[in-house]
């Protein structure tokens, strides 16, 4: 699979924000959870990777079928109460 430069960048933000599952870039992409972690490996700088990998370990907003949520936006719990 051959990426541009554009379509690397958008992985790399949609790895790096929380509430982007693994799931919603292997639909987009093609690449599964393993092949995104490689990806991060070879174009962030070790540092970053390493954060990078803290951050996403366990949070269950990676990852579809950890979700407490199926689909759609978080709500604040006091949205629309003014």
């Amino acid at each position: 699979l051959i990426m541009n430069q554009d379509d690397i960048s958008r992985i790399i933000v949609m790895a790096w924000e929380d509430r982007t599952p693994f799931d919603a870039i292997e639909i987009q992409f093609g690449l599964n959870e393993q092949a995104v972690k490689e990806l991060m490996r070879a174009n962030l700088k070790s540092s970053s990777y390493q954060s990078w990998r803290k951050r996403v370990s366990w949070r269950s907003t990676k990852h579809l079928a950890k979700r407490r949520f199926k689909i759609g936006r978080h709500q604040s719990h006091d949205q629309n109460k003014i």
